[in-house]
């Protein structure tokens, strides 16, 4: 089971946020801040909890430290999930064929309305 830090560190849309940003490319702090319209600080807050989940690597380059994405602990949790992904597929494939067999089950053939002005 993926580690307590790592869905702790998902929960909150502000730091995926962060990381759907951090996707594409290495970031600092104050570019993170100003994308996701946080606070420097609030940015700094965030990003030590993803560090900490093992979800950002942080490295310096001359004055700047920059935030790069790791997708190691998202490759652990994938793996966590498929079995249950498998479960939701067929789950919902026996569905579709529950509903498809319905006597009542037909194409919606009705025109879209348009509205009138």
């Amino acid at each position: 089971m993926p580690d307590p830090a790592l869905w702790a560190a998902l929960a909150d849309p502000h730091r995926r946020a962060v990381l759907a940003l951090l996707r594409t490319g290495p970031r600092t702090v104050g570019e993170i801040a100003r994308a996701c319209e946080l606070s420097q600080p609030s940015a700094s807050k965030h990003l030590k909890v993803l560090r900490e989940a093992g979800l950002v690597r942080v490295r310096q380059e001359a004055q700047r430290r920059m935030h790069t994405l790791d997708p190691a602990p998202l490759a652990a949790l994938d793996d966590w999930l498929a079995p249950y992904r498998k479960l939701w597929g067929e789950s919902l494939d026996a569905l579709g064929r529950r509903l498809d067999a319905r006597p009542d089950a037909r194409p919606d053939t009705t025109e879209p309305t348009t509205p009138k002005d």
